[in-house]
């Protein structure tokens, strides 16, 4: 087909749509604003605009490429002329876009994105950018069948029974019950808590669980609870004991409650209760007798089997140089032996 006559068919079939769409658009009255209406048909006169320019452009090109006439020796002419056409009005579709984003008309600029470009992404971004959350959280839910984008924007848009609601299906337990914290639901909050806390037991999970219990739902005994059961149960059991004695801040109890573990503490769990014992050694004067007595007498039971044990009684003596010097000659008096 010859290159004029394609752009002049193209011309009358550009010319057809434009009136069926105005035709669709004025429809809309029946069940948009009026105003709505009139923005949106003054969106599309202009995009109409371009394209009868850019048709027009390549139009009086073709006519001066072809005065000497001759047909297209292929259909690849054709398909070059398709292409870049399409690009040109792509290109004014992408440019107009910008545009209304530059003058923060960023409803405007969503509307090119969807009708014209098709590209339903950039739209919702583009509307959520703009902080049209309600807007773009439709688009991300009907078009693009993203429910955790339309939760994010429910939640910005602080319309927040809609955001729960896809955050069930999402099954997101913990966002539920955040959600339901921030309309002051605390029944329902706990509830999916709750369901989060046993998710993480059931993973063994027990110092997540008990960050849950301490900091959403404000329940320390019970969080204390989970972190003694991680401990006497070996789940992640040093971590357990750690945070279970950082969350007692009563210096008198803390220390209680060291001995108190101490004397229940079976035989092979005690190399780690030693490695606590260096952190609560530093953390008051006032523990540094008890937890130094405990890890004197944890390295005297070990170091018959152990020898290299003995190397940790410099950290409940940092400042004692002739510990230091006994390690050392207890280590060469030992390899000495071994030697012999």
């Amino acid at each position: 087909m010859n290159r004029q006559k394609f752009v002049n068919k193209f011309m009358a079939a550009f010319f057809i749509l434009v009136i069926i769409k105005v035709i669709g658009i004025l429809a809309q009255l029946f069940h948009q604003s009026f105003w709505s209406v009139i923005g949106t048909l003054l969106i599309f006169a202009i995009i109409a605009f371009i394209i009868f320019a850019v048709l027009l452009q390549l139009e009086k090109k073709e006519k001066e490429k072809n005065q000497s006439a001759g047909r297209v020796a292929n259909g690849g002419g054709n398909f070059y002329v398709e292409t870049s056409l399409f690009d040109k009005i792509r290109n004014k579709y992408e440019e107009l876009a910008q545009k209304y984003i530059d003058e923060k008309d960023y409803k405007r600029a969503a509307k090119v994105y969807i009708n014209l470009l098709r590209d339903n992404y950039r739209g919702a971004k583009t509307l959520e950018d703009g902080e049209f959350y309600n807007e773009a959280a439709v688009i991300y839910l009907k078009k693009l069948k993203n429910k955790s984008e339309a939760a994010n924007c429910y939640e910005k848009a602080r319309q927040y029974k809609k955001a729960i609601d896809l955050y069930k299906e999402l099954e997101q337990k913990e966002k539920v019950g955040d959600l339901y914290r921030e309309i002051n639901d605390i029944k329902n909050a706990n509830t999916y808590y709750q369901m989060v806390v046993d998710d993480y037991v059931n993973n063994n999970q027990m110092v997540k669980g008990s960050l849950i219990y301490r900091k959403k739902m404000e329940m320390p005994d019970e969080a204390q609870k989970i972190l003694l059961k991680g401990w006497e149960e070996d789940h992640d059991a040093f971590n357990c004991l750690n945070n279970y004695f950082a969350n007692i801040h009563d210096v008198k109890k803390l220390e209680t409650e060291i001995q108190d573990l101490y004397q229940k503490t079976p035989e092979y769990k005690k190399i780690t209760y030693l490695e606590a014992m260096k952190y609560e050694f530093k953390k008051d004067p006032k523990l540094q007798f008890t937890t130094r007595n405990i890890a004197y007498e944890i390295i005297a039971e070990k170091v018959a089997n152990r020898s290299e044990i003995v190397n940790e009684l410099k950290y409940f003596n940092p400042d004692d140089e002739i510990i230091l010097k006994d390690i050392s000659r207890y280590k060469m008096g030992r390899n000495k032996m071994f030697r012999n």
